[in-house]
């Protein structure tokens, strides 16, 4: 950005969208993403207000209780990409299965995955919350478009992460490179605030729940002792979102392991692991499912799950060198 558009802030995320000459459609999609998650932030930072905490007493497909706010912001998500003529399906972990949207015939063009509200649990203790999108063409026959959904990472044309925090951050990877964006308040637009970020290529931070060591297998209590004798920091949040944020704008790795209880991992691969993947991929960083990339893993249903070990090149080599050599 020039120091003009630096102090005055007037490069939208429209504006940047268009001079990144991306295809029209796709960026109609990522224009109706930015706006629901617009409407999604400010229900978060009023749900105490409208009393929109707590649980909204059914389960989602994973038979985990649904939160309020997970409910309201998957409808916001799916109403806002009807309204996008190039949307063709959508799928999110609120559904029982992807909502067909329009065929290919009829202009649908993309797929679109999200986990509407990550974190959720965290929202009446006012932690960092957010929203994780990806972006994939839709290549199929009329007939066949709900399974637009399931195709690996490297499909990507387009992911990222809304996160509600101190401030409303947009985070877009695309073929281009990762921009960041920050809503103002004052212009209800998305504006530039960094582009083409890179990652460190090493930063000796962690990012793990270490109250599971006992269940982490031997590679990764080996790795956890390197980190303790070498001097790591360790950082973690608990709320996705806000761990890889960090991870991606201060180096280091976030890993959410396989356990004995978990042994395909806990995260979902579409909704989180392929997206934040993506991400870090495009920003010089390196994402791993423990054996192999994970945008090289081939979906098998669109609710899988996967280990998940993203952040700088070097400590993610340190974690798969230990966990899988």
């Amino acid at each position: 950005m020039s120091d003009a558009e630096t102090a005055e802030n007037l490069t939208t995320l429209a504006k940047h969208l268009a001079a990144q000459d991306l295809d029209p459609g796709l960026a109609t999609v990522l224009e109706g993403l930015a706006l629901g998650c617009k409407a999604i932030g400010h229900r978060v930072r009023r749900a105490r207000i409208e009393d929109v905490v707590g649980v909204a007493g059914g389960e989602n497909v994973f038979g985990e209780i649904q939160q309020k706010l997970d409910v309201l912001s998957d409808e916001v998500l799916l109403q806002c990409l009807r309204d996008a003529p190039a949307a063709a399906v959508y799928a999110s972990e609120e559904q029982d299965g992807p909502v067909v949207l329009r065929t290919a015939s009829e202009g649908g063009r993309f797929a679109v995955l999200a986990d509407p509200l990550d974190g959720s649990s965290n929202i009446d203790v006012a932690v960092s919350v957010g929203t994780i999108f990806s972006v994939l063409p839709n290549d199929k026959p009329d007939d066949e478009t709900g399974m637009a959904v399931l195709q690996p990472g490297r499909n990507q044309v387009a992911a990222g992460y809304v996160l509600y925090g101190s401030s409303i951050v947009l985070v877009l990877a695309t073929e281009a490179g990762v921009d960041m964006f920050t809503l103002d308040p004052m212009l209800g637009d998305f504006v530039l605030v960094l582009a083409k970020i890179e990652i460190p290529q090493e930063k000796k931070i962690y990012s793990i729940n270490e109250a599971y060591v006992n269940d982490f297998d031997e590679g990764l209590r080996d790795y956890l002792a390197f980190v303790h004798e070498s001097g790591y920091g360790a950082r973690y949040i608990g709320s996705m979102v806000a761990d890889v944020h960090r991870t991606l704008l201060k180096g280091g790795v976030f890993i959410y392991p396989a356990t004995g209880k978990s042994p395909q991992g806990k995260l979902r691969l579409m909704y989180e692991g392929n997206p934040m993947g993506y991400v870090i991929e495009r920003a010089g960083g390196a994402a791993s499912a423990g054996r192999g990339p994970i945008l090289d893993r081939i979906p098998s249903e669109v609710h899988e799950r996967t280990p998940v070990i993203v952040g700088s090149a070097a400590e993610v080599d340190h974690v798969t060198r230990r966990t899988h050599p």
